[in-house]
């Protein structure tokens, strides 16, 4: 068993069975294996995958809801962070959010071979989503490398019910990031943001900020792409 995701688990006071660290490396093996027809990930390295992919995903553990929640991962591209933490939270109910067809069916392969029946795939964007019957249904959403907080938040507070949270997973451009969303953040019911380091060893300046989502978002939002246009909340 990997012992960095023993550890990183330990930290949100769960113990991996032996089935989810199998499960975990699988989805490893099934990611790199796709990555081999298609652009999933630029991380090939098996142990780098571990670290990076596995292991930053577990990073979150810390910050979800106790008991059973709902989760959406916006962008989730090859599955991260969602499908690990479906894994290592099977009391979770996780959204793939992914609007590029063959990773969606990448991804709703993997959850088969898996059988990771507390997953589901949306080939939908996500402003789309957010303006379906899942708009401020979820407790959780996440984002890992998909843009900046202006725009995270713009897709990302209108699916979190009041009183969750949205979890952007950022690097050492997250407090200039910040500094250009507050004012989106506030539209959007979004309050004041939180900003947690990130200990994974090997890699620098890993935070996840953290923003509660205060009161409902404005049915303007989020905005059809036609009408954003590039353009984020200023």
């Amino acid at each position: 068993m990997n012992s960095l995701w023993t550890e990183l688990a330990a930290r949100a006071g769960l113990t991996l069975s032996e089935r989810q660290h199998d499960l975990l490396a699988r989805y490893l093996d099934l990611l790199l294996a796709a990555n081999q027809r298609m652009n999933l990930t630029r991380i090939t390295d098996r142990l780098a995958a571990e670290l990076q992919h596995v292991g930053d995903a577990l990073t979150l553990l810390p910050f979800l809801p106790k008991a059973e929640f709902r989760l959406v991962d916006v962008g989730t591209g090859g599955g991260v962070p969602g499908i690990p933490l479906a894994i290592a939270r099977p009391d979770a109910h996780v959204m793939l959010v992914e609007s590029t067809k063959k990773k969606a069916a990448f991804l709703k392969d993997a959850a088969a071979q898996l059988g990771l029946e507390n997953l589901s795939v949306s080939e939908w964007r996500a402003a789309q989503v957010g303006r379906s019957n899942s708009r401020e249904t979820f407790d959780v959403a996440t984002a890992r490398a998909v843009a900046t907080l202006d725009w995270l938040a713009e897709w990302c507070l209108p699916l979190v019910k009041r009183g969750g949270k949205l979890l952007a997973m950022k690097g050492e451009r997250a407090a200039e990031e910040l500094l250009a969303a507050r004012k989106a953040i506030k539209w959007l019911g979004g309050g004041e943001p939180v900003v947690h380091p990130i200990q994974l060893p090997g890699t620098e300046h890993r935070v996840g900020v953290e923003i509660r989502k205060v009161k409902r978002t404005d049915d303007l939002f989020p905005r059809d792409a036609t009408v954003a246009k590039g353009k984020p909340i200023a």
